[in-house]
This record gives C-alpha cells, sequence and structure tokens, in this order.
C-alpha cells in the first residue's frame, strides 16, 4: 500500500515548531505503574475487609440488592439483572466476575452460612453454574443482618466510581462473616484464604472477647476449636490449626467421611458420605481410576457415584474380596482427594493495610468494628428522639392555645410572618414554627394533649436509656453481646467437621472391617497390610438362615447380639482365604470361598450373630431348597435324608465347578443332615417324628461316590420322617439327646409339649437299616417331635446374647416321657451343632 505523503500548497510557508521529547526511564515508570496495578488489585478487588469480611464486589452486591428490595420475603429476580445494576452503578468491571461472585455467595458447599438464596442451576463441585439469564436470585435470611441499618448513619458513604453515587465503605456486618464464611483470594504479591467456621462457636467467642477484652487465644480456642466446613469432613492434626490461629498462618489435613458397608451378601464397600472442602465427587472417581489405572491403587473393583438431592452425597466404592478395608482407605486418602491440605493464610484489610491476622487479632478488629457501628447507630436514634421531642414540645405548647394559633397563621399575609410571629407570641424555634406551619389543619387539631404527652414521656424515657448506653461502655458491649447472641440462637446450626489430633484409623471403620487398627505415632499412622492374612476362622450357619464367619478362632462358646432364639446349626474350623462345602437339602454342594462370607463384627469382644447376611442373598439356592449345613472339602462326610437313607462321600470334588450333587435323592426326599465322618469308629445316628433313634457305627456304610444313591440308613413306620441325622465322636461321653415333643399342625405355643434330654450312651448300638429304639414317650395330646438334636453336649441357647451348657436331665428311662415345655430351657428352634473347642 503506498504511503499518503502531505504535500504544502503553493504559497505557503512551513510553520516552525519546537520539539519537545522527554527522556522516561523504563524501570521507573514500571515500577510506577505496577505499584498502581498492585494497589488497585489488593484494595478494590482480591482482600476482604476484616470488619465484615467482604470483598468491595461482594459489599457491592448485597448493598444493591438490598436497595432494590430483594428481601426473602419477595420474589427471586433474574441474575442477569442483579450484575447489570451491580456493574452499571458500582462495580465497573466485567459482569463475570460480578456473577461468580454472586454466585459463591448462594453455594452451600462454599459457604457456611450463604448471603444469597438462588433460584435455578447454581453449579456444584464438579460443574459450574448457569448463565445469569437463567437464574434467579434474592437475599437470604442472613444477609439482611449484614446490610441492616445501612440508613441510620452507622458506617461511611463513599462516592462511587463516577461520583454520581454512594456506596457503603464497609457493612455494618452483625455477625463474624469473615470467620464464618471463609474466603479466598489471589492480589498482587499475596493471597488470602481462610477456612469457614460455626456460627455459634464464633459468636461465642466474640461474646466472651467482649466481655472480657484482655482475652487470650487460649481463652478464644475454648470457644473456637477449630474449623466448620461446609461439606463436613474431618479435620485431622489441630497442630496446625494452633499455629493459624497464633499466626495468621498454618496448614490441615481435612479427610472424607468413610465407612466400612455390606453392599451385598458377597461385596463390601467403601461408602464416602462427606468430602473434602471443595472437592466434588467427580474429582473424586476420576482420580481413583487413575490410580487403579497406574496401578498405584488395588484392591478397589468399582467406583459408583449414587449422590442425590434426597440423600445428599454416596460414593460408593466398591473392594475385591480379600482385601483390608482399612489398608484400601490408607491408600485411597493417599493417591485420590479423599485427603486434602488446606492452607490458611489470613490476609485482610486492616484500615486499608494488608495485614496476616491470628484468630484473636480477627474478633478484636470485628468486635470493634460492631461497637462502633452500634454506638454510631445509638447517636443516629438518640438525635432523631431529640428531633421528635423538641416538636412534640413545640405542639404541645401550640395545642394549649390552638384557637390563636390557627387565627395567627390566617391573618398573616405570608408563611414567614406567620412563622416569625409564632416564634415571638410563643417562643417556639424556627423547626416547631415551621413544622406547625406545614401541618393541614385537620392534623392540628387532631392532636389532644393527653396523647402528645404520652409520646412525650416515652421519647423522654428512650432518650435516657441511649444517653446511658453512650456514657456506659459497659451497656454498649451488653447490647452488642446481646444482638449476637439473637443472631447465633436464629441462624446457628450444629457442627458438621469433625476435628481429630492424630491420623489413626477410626475405630468405628476398623471394627466394622473386622480388623483391629494399631494407631502409630501421633499424626503417622501405622501401615496396614493390604490384603487379608490367611488366618484361621470359623465359617457359620446359623438357625435363622444367617451366614458368615468370624474374624478370628476364638472361642465361641460366648456370643455378642443375635436374633431371639437363634443359635450355631453349623460351624467349620477353616481359615479366611480358605474354602469349604455348602449342602443344600436337594442334595447338591457348593464350593464357597471363606473370604466372600461377611465377618461378624465383634460387639465388647464378642462376635455379633446378628452381623450375617442372609443364605439365600449368599448362595442361590433353587425353588424350595433350603441350605443344611457346612462342611471341610476334604473330609469324609456323611448324609442322612427324610426318608431315612445314608451315605458316606468320598471327597474326590472337581475342581473346576463351583456346584455338584453329592447324592441321589429319590422323589419327594430331602437331605436332612450332614456331618463329618471321616472315622470308622463314628456313631451316626438318625431320630424320627415318631421318636425312634437308631445308633450304628459308621463302618457299616462304605464311601461312595459323587453320583451314588446311598442305602438304607433307617427303617421307617408308615408315615414317619427323619427329623435329625447327625454324627457322634468317638469315647464322646457328654454326648446327649434332646427331644421337644408336641402335637403336629398345631402353632407353636398353642399345644402343650414336652422336652427332654438323655445321655447319649444309655441308647444302644443297632444294624444299619433297622428300626432302632424309642427315645421319647409321647404324653396325652403329643403326636410327634418337633426338634430332636444328638451331639456333643449339653448346650443350650437363652433369650439374652449368651449361651449357657445346662439342660436340666432325665435320669429315667431312655424312652421315658419329658417334662413340661413350660419348664424346660429356653430351646425353641432348630438343632445346634456344637466343635469341640468351642
Amino acid at each position: 500500500m503506498a504511503r499518503r505523503q502531505t504535500r504544502t500548497p503553493a504559497g505557503e510557508t512551513v510553520q516552525d515548531y519546537t520539539e519537545n521529547i522527554v527522556d522516561i526511564d523504563v524501570t521507573s515508570e514500571m515500577e510506577g505503574s505496577f505499584l498502581e496495578y498492585a494497589y488497585s488489585v489488593i484494595y478494590s478487588r482480591a482482600l476482604p475487609d476484616a470488619r465484615d469480611g467482604l470483598k468491595p464486589v461482594q459489599r457491592r452486591i448485597l448493598y444493591m440488592m438490598s436497595d432494590m428490595g430483594l428481601r426473602p420475603d419477595r420474589g427471586h429476580v433474574k441474575s442477569a439483572r442483579v450484575v447489570g445494576e451491580v456493574m452499571g452503578k458500582l462495580h465497573p468491571h466485567g459482569d463475570t466476575a460480578i456473577y461468580d461472585a454472586m454466585v459463591r455467595m448462594a453455594q452451600d458447599f462454599s459457604l457456611r452460612l450463604p448471603l444469597i438464596d438462588g433460584h435455578g442451576n447454581f453449579g456444584s463441585l464438579d460443574d459450574g453454574p448457569a448463565a445469569p439469564r437463567y437464574t434467579e436470585a434474592r437475599l437470604a435470611a442472613a444477609a439482611l443482618t449484614m446490610t441492616d441499618h445501612l440508613d441510620e448513619d452507622v458506617v461511611d458513604f463513599v462516592p462511587n466510581y463516577d461520583n454520581q453515587l454512594t456506596q457503603p465503605e464497609v457493612l455494618p456486618a452483625a455477625f463474624p462473616n469473615l470467620l464464618v464464611n471463609g474466603t479466598t483470594g489471589i492480589a498482587v504479591g499475596m493471597a488470602t484464604n481462610m477456612a469457614p467456621h460455626n456460627l455459634v462457636e464464633v459468636i461465642s467467642a466474640a461474646r466472651h472477647l467482649i466481655a472480657n477484652p484482655d482475652a487470650t487465644l487460649e481463652d478464644i480456642m475454648r470457644f473456637v476449636p477449630g474449623p466448620d466446613l461446609p461439606t463436613g469432613g474431618r479435620i485431622v492434626g489441630l497442630d496446625g490449626i494452633r499455629d493459624a490461629y497464633a499466626t495468621g498462618r498454618g496448614s490441615f489435613k481435612t479427610r472424607a467421611k468413610v465407612e466400612v458397608e455390606q453392599l451385598s451378601a458377597r461385596r463390601t464397600g467403601l461408602v464416602v458420605t462427606e468430602l473434602p472442602y471443595m472437592v466434588g465427587p467427580e474429582k473424586v472417581i476420576e482420580k481413583i481410576k487413575d490410580a487403579v489405572n497406574g496401578k498405584k491403587l488395588a484392591g478397589i473393583s468399582d467406583v459408583v457415584d449414587l449422590t442425590d438431592r434426597k440423600h445428599g452425597l454416596r460414593l460408593v466404592i466398591e473392594l475385591k474380596n480379600g482385601f483390608n478395608p482399612n489398608a484400601v482407605l490408607q491408600q485411597l486418602y493417599r493417591y485420590s482427594p479423599m485427603e486434602d491440605s488446606f492452607g490458611i493464610n489470613n490476609v485482610t484489610l486492616v484500615e486499608g493495610q494488608p495485614q496476616t491476622l491470628g484468630l484473636l487479632q480477627l474478633l478484636t478488629v470485628y468486635v470493634d468494628h460492631r461497637i462502633s457501628v452500634v454506638r454510631r447507630r445509638t447517636v443516629f436514634r438518640l438525635g432523631k428522639k431529640k428531633d421528635r421531642l423538641h416538636l412534640v414540645e413545640g405542639l404541645l405548647i401550640a395545642i394549649v392555645d390552638i384557637d390563636e394559633v390557627i387565627q395567627i397563621i390566617r391573618s398573616s399575609d405570608e408563611a414567614s410572618a406567620a412563622r416569625e410571629r409564632l416564634m415571638s407570641i410563643y417562643d417556639l424555634s424556627e423547626i416547631q414554627a415551621n413544622y406547625i406551619l406545614e401541618l393541614r389543619l385537620r392534623q392540628l387539631t387532631k392532636y389532644s394533649r393527653i396523647e402528645l404527652e404520652k409520646e412525650q414521656d416515652e421519647l423522654r424515657k428512650e432518650i435516657a436509656e441511649l444517653e446511658a448506653i453512650l456514657e456506659s461502655d459497659q451497656l454498649l458491649r451488653e447490647l452488642v453481646s446481646g444482638e449476637l447472641g439473637e443472631i447465633a440462637e436464629k441462624y446457628g446450626t450444629p457442627r458438621r467437621t469433625v476435628l481429630l489430633e492424630s491420623e489413626a484409623v477410626s475405630p468405628t471403620v476398623a471394627s466394622a472391617a473386622g480388623v483391629e487398627s494399631k494407631a502409630g505415632v501421633k499424626g503417622k499412622p501405622a501401615p496396614l497390610a493390604l490384603e487379608i492374612a490367611d488366618d484361621p476362622c470359623w465359617a457359620i450357619l446359623t438357625a435363622s438362615g444367617q451366614i458368615a464367619r468370624t474374624a478370628n478362632q476364638d472361642s465361641l462358646a460366648e456370643t455378642g447380639p443375635r436374633s431371639k432364639h437363634d443359635v450355631f446349626r453349623s460351624v467349620v474350623k477353616t481359615s479366611a482365604r480358605g474354602e469349604i462345602a455348602a449342602i443344600t437339602s436337594q442334595g447338591r454342594m457348593l464350593r464357597i470361598q471363606v473370604m466372600d462370607m461377611p465377618v461378624l463384627p465383634p460387639v465388647s469382644g464378642l462376635p455379633n450373630l446378628a452381623g450375617g447376611v442372609p443364605a439365600k442373598d449368599f448362595i442361590t439356592l433353587l425353588k424350595g431348597e433350603s441350605l443344611v449345613a457346612f462342611a471341610p472339602l476334604d473330609e469324609v462326610l456323611a448324609l442322612g435324608t427324610a426318608q431315612g437313607i445314608v451315605k458316606r462321600v468320598q471327597p474326590d470334588y472337581p475342581l473346576n465347578r463351583e456346584d455338584w450333587e453329592v447324592i441321589t435323592l429319590k422323589d419327594k426326599d430331602t437331605v436332612v443332615g450332614v456331618a463329618p465322618a471321616g472315622s470308622d469308629d463314628t456313631d451316626l445316628v438318625f431320630l424320627t417324628r415318631q421318636a425312634q433313634l437308631l445308633r450304628f457305627s459308621a463302618a457299616v456304610v462304605r464311601p461312595q461316590g459323587r453320583t451314588a444313591g446311598g442305602m438304607a440308613g433307617i427303617k421307617l413306620a408308615a408315615g414317619d420322617q427323619v427329623v435329625f441325622f447327625g454324627a457322634v465322636a468317638p469315647g464322646d461321653e457328654s454326648a446327649v439327646v434332646v427331644t421337644i415333643s408336641g402335637t403336629e399342625g398345631a402353632l407353636p405355643g398353642t399345644a402343650p409339649g414336652a422336652a427332654k434330654v438323655t445321655a447319649f450312651a444309655e441308647y444302644p448300638a443297632k444294624g444299619r437299616a433297622t428300626a432302632g429304639v424309642r427315645a421319647h414317650r409321647f404324653l396325652k395330646g403329643e403326636d410327634t417331635l418337633l426338634l430332636a438334636w444328638a451331639g456333643h453336649g449339653p448346650a443350650k441357647a437363652s433369650s439374652s446374647a449368651g449361651v449357657a451348657r445346662s439342660l436340666p436331665q432325665e435320669h429315667g428311662r431312655r424312652d421315658g416321657s419329658g417334662i413340661p415345655l413350660s419348664q424346660a430351657v429356653d430351646v425353641i428352634g432348630p438343632s445346634m451343632a456344637w466343635p469341640e473347642s468351642a
């Protein structure tokens, strides 16, 4: 492109001029410009005032919304309208910055006591808010206390950016907003980051400081032990908090609130209900998946976010079987945002200067501000009351001779003449005379002397009270303290964040996981084994159909809480990483991994028998099928059926299958009992509903393969059925036979019955496939055995949590009758099997 040239017209001369080029040092210019920029950012944008805890943009938003009348008892308005008003009148910056500040003041996960009541999508910890044209807002109830009494000259007003309007230099702030809601901001060369606190605790500390101006930091920390974050969680380690309260700088760790839950019969999980401050669930899920893919985290199978508005945050971390939940949790704290660090940096503006303040200094600045606000408010109200009293006194003077006053006003040519005559005749001030002249005639005649004198007395009383407050520093402080107490009572909420001195694993989590937590040195938890050790334990099946395993192989003679009448039905000694068999009523055997079974959480050191899961939720059962017993996979087992069939099974089970048949049953036959019978000296026992007992040696039953149908065990009479099958160890002199008789078809408790206990040795051994001997003689009204059991004993279950080992024994004939059931032990329920060492 050609350069344009300017030619001098012909006949004209070029005018001389003097060049004035000033050389400026670039260093000085940059320093000056940068300082102006830094000053603007520090004082006008990034740092809050220590008195009301607000940055300029936040203060302008609240003031403008109050000026617009957006109170809690009125409707919401579009956020874009508020942003426009603030930007056009008070804050000449971008609308995005104004809207972002407005959104944060409406988020209950950002502020401990939100100041704006938002309607619409104001964002979450993982997502931003909707555009201001979609959301609506109004002041929250707590925000009214921040702007109350602005019309009573409680704070100074300063011009806005174009000197056309005024705005408050600071808000009255009826509560310590800076401590309650915290703040964050990045200025030039400095930054601030302050944690939220509990309103009740902070106000309690402020009231103590008002009453005791010489209070120490230790006194204040008795009321404010630590931050109270909006999202709850746990703060671990309080040394950093003490440093921050003393110097204004410090840090602390925040952790998620986690509980171990049994997600299903086979699956355990970590359930997160609270996260560290400003950490969202999506961020946690992303970091966990990255750590799992990077081989940093082990033992996690899936992470599911079940958060909703009704139940709140619920993040489920499913664990693989065989992993210690506490150890996985320690890994999560290390490699995910479930543990986060919060750095406190209390930089704030005090009298226009940025300072780093501790807790005591912050409260002192606020208390001084609040005392100043209340004093100025009292002075303003005193002036108003005195002005009104002056007018009332003038009316009282004029009303004595109201007719003459009216005549003076009517006879005067103009208002100034009437004013002069009133002032001279009645000795009124110019203000009083003007007030009388401005009243309409009907208003002037309306006043009665009694009403005016009553108002005069009330005004004098109020003036005396206000003057007393101004004259007494103690009364002024009591007034400020009382108003703070009202705020705490109205808006206070319980503490959400738990404060922990050390980093030891929570005992609740440890006990729920069935492991013992070992607290290490303060601040350094002892490392835990990631995978569950192959420790000895018991696999348990109870009479109510609950299955579980114990955390160790201690004695089972005493148990913790359980359902009434629930007892051990089958108990197998195994290990945490072992395998056992489960035999069903239809002759199926299922291979079970012991580590998949839920652990009975101990209560007072005893296994909690009520802590298992139903068998139907753990094992897939066919229609009409039930779980009969647990058994070891490496021993010869004896099975007995309802039709009197007996079978010993060789432990040659398939290694590539999870379930198989161990007996071929006849039509309508079912397995009623299973017992280890590896020794030929073991006695096998049948008990039938018609009270027949058959005892014979296991040696006469040769072990068979899995598909065999067994052989005749007991000869049954017509209509009879086996009710119990079991085994008695050779030489067990304490073995007993327990029988309970009743009426078939009767509801429990509606017909008489009898219970009987007899030594097992009293029953002679008979041949296999015979009818056996009589075990119980029925009384009148009895025709069947409701319950029968034979084995190691004696033992009974009580209605309380424990068990006892004493049953009343019948010393008569073995085929005699029992004692009345009402006098017998509390043993109504299915059979029990006790291990030898239990």
